[in-house]
């Protein structure tokens, strides 16, 4: 062997040497973390459970996204529990590994959260949907109510209920999503003007709290822990049960649209019909900016009231604002409502050519939302980024919040509907952990847009968050005193500006329901502390 060919040897050697000590390095710095994330799946799956642990890859991926497909976070595992022994079981476990354990978890209903609030890294998903309980148990009587499991459908619970003639008293737009879901936001739609959010029409829970421990609770068993758990956004507990509130339920429902050019005109015949008694059992708006064709496009579904001056009605370039309402109705009681709803609407001061009515059954009309889920989907355009903007404005200020946001800001047709409309703070308890303007009527605007990918337009995912931006920036540089609904924040100082007056009782709460922040870590509260020996 030459001198030359040595020399290669011995640097390829020493190349060899060098890499084996790095990776020798990597495996000794490391050791503890890696010992740890091999540990702990073993642990957990020595555990009793009547479901199962899930780690293939195929489950991680998809409880990794949400609705609003744009944040993605794998958990480590995915528990598809069969009772609630088998979330608290998982839960306790985590609890007793104390503040060494990295390890949080996250309740997944129909993953309908928009910024990540049902995603964890590194931690458990449950997957409420799989919960098994007994079936839904109907009380019928004086105060009518239906004991449900947490990972409920609402829309389940609307085909269970009329089964006996009954039905929850408020909804939400959508009732594709779970009960535990909507009850740790609020649940809001067209009645809560009339029964609050849903939150307030419910009379027990069971909860698992962030330490293991199964709870009942109600306005008189653990009532702090009740009136945290609605609206907490999971941060104290899993909602596994809930009483929800019944009423006698319709046949049949008349649905009316309307169209307003002028703003004042139409928030003021909407806050009029929110104080007026059994007037409608529905009441929302809309936004419409710029819409060609759009009494044609109505007539799909709406019958306009006078076709001839429907026709030559031009929407093209105006903002419009629409007054959607409700009537609900047996069909012995057609004669009298049809009465009813022509006498208040002939109170109202609406664009005359403008008004359409239908006649739809009862599941028709509350599921109505699901009919365009199922167009969108037809098209691939379902599972889209989807940067929705919700907000709580009180009454004093939606005027200039209007003048300016579809003024200047919002000045092109939106990629789905804005909402608009009002609703009484009376039928909201202050005692829940949602957040509301202090006034008597705050109006709840909704920019529910969905972006188109890889679009640079107007339609796009850039685009849209940067309009976001500037609606927030002016309702603080204004001191609007708006507050979000199904908020996100960075920072734990926006959380507490947020909830003003209700940070330290919300702080106080965590530490005594889930002293070890493992719940709802997607919601970027509290951060999880973690100590090592």
């Amino acid at each position: 062997m030459s001198f030359f060919e040595q020399q290669q040897n011995n640097i390829k050697l020493l190349k060899g040497f060098i890499i084996l000590l790095f990776l020798s390095c990597l495996a000794t710095r490391f050791n503890f973390c890696l010992s740890n994330l091999s540990n702990i799946p073993f642990t957990l799956k020595t555990l009793p459970f009547k479901g199962n642990l899930s780690f293939d890859e195929i489950s991680l991926n998809k409880v990794s996204k949400d609705f609003g497909n744009r944040y993605q976070y794998y958990p480590m595992a995915v528990l598809n529990p069969k009772s609630v022994s088998d979330i608290s079981t998982t839960i306790k476990h985590i609890w007793q590994m104390g503040h060494s354990s990295y390890l949080t978890v996250a309740a997944r209903g129909h993953g309908h959260s928009l910024q990540g609030q049902s995603q964890t890294h590194g931690g458990i998903v449950i997957n409420m949907e799989s919960l098994m309980l007994p079936e839904m148990q109907i009380h019928v009587g004086n105060s009518s109510y239906v004991d449900v499991s947490g990972g409920e459908l609402w829309i389940n619970i609307l085909h269970e209920t009329l089964r006996y003639g009954l039905a929850p008293r408020s909804w939400t737009d959508y009732l594709h999503l779970t009960v535990g879901g909507t009850l740790s936001n609020a649940g809001v739609s067209g009645q809560a003007f009339k029964h609050g959010p849903q939150i307030s029409n419910v009379q027990q829970l069971e909860i698992v709290t962030g330490t293991g421990d199964v709870l009942n609770c109600s306005k008189e068993q653990n009532e702090e822990l009740f009136h945290s758990v609605l609206g907490g956004l999971g941060q104290f507990g899993i909602i596994t049960r809930a009483r929800i509130l019944l009423e006698p339920a319709p046949t049949m429902v008349k649905w009316i649209r309307v169209l307003y050019s002028d703003f004042a005109a139409f928030t003021r015949d909407q806050e009029r019909l929110i104080s007026e008694e059994n007037a409608f059992d529905y009441i929302e708006g809309f936004v419409i900016i710029n819409r060609t064709g759009l009494l044609n496009n109505w007539r799909s579904s709406f019958n306009p009231q006078d076709p001839v001056q429907a026709s030559h009605f031009n929407s093209d370039g105006k903002t419009l604002f629409c007054l959607e309402l409700a009537k609900y109705f047996n069909f012995e009681q057609i004669d009298i409502v049809n009465q009813e709803v022509e006498r208040h609407l002939s109170q109202l001061n609406y664009i005359p050519s403008t008004l359409f009515l239908t006649e739809v059954t009862y599941v028709d009309f509350l599921d109505r939302v699901h009919v365009s889920e199922v167009k969108l989907r037809s098209k691939g355009l379902w599972d889209v980024p989807h940067p929705w903007l919700n907000l709580f404005i009180p009454q004093s200020k939606i005027h200039s919040f209007a003048e300016n946001v579809f003024g200047n800001i919002l000045t092109q047709t939106s990629n789905g509907p804005v909402l608009i409309y009002p609703v009484n703070k009376s039928k909201w308890d202050n005692r829940s952990s949602v957040v509301t303007p202090n006034e008597d009527i705050f109006y709840l605007v909704a920019f529910l847009t969905s972006a188109v990918p890889s679009s640079n337009g107007t339609d796009g995912l850039e685009h849209i968050l940067s309009q976001n931006k500037r609606i927030l920036e002016y309702c603080e540089r204004e001191n609007l005193g708006v507050k979000q609904y199904l908020p996100h924040y960075n920072t734990q100082e926006e959380w507490r500006v947020h909830f003003g007056n209700k940070w330290e009782a919300f702080k106080q709460r965590k530490f005594d329901y889930d002293p070890f922040t493992i719940l709802a870590p997607g919601q970027r509260i509290f951060q999880k502390t973690i100590t090592t020996s």
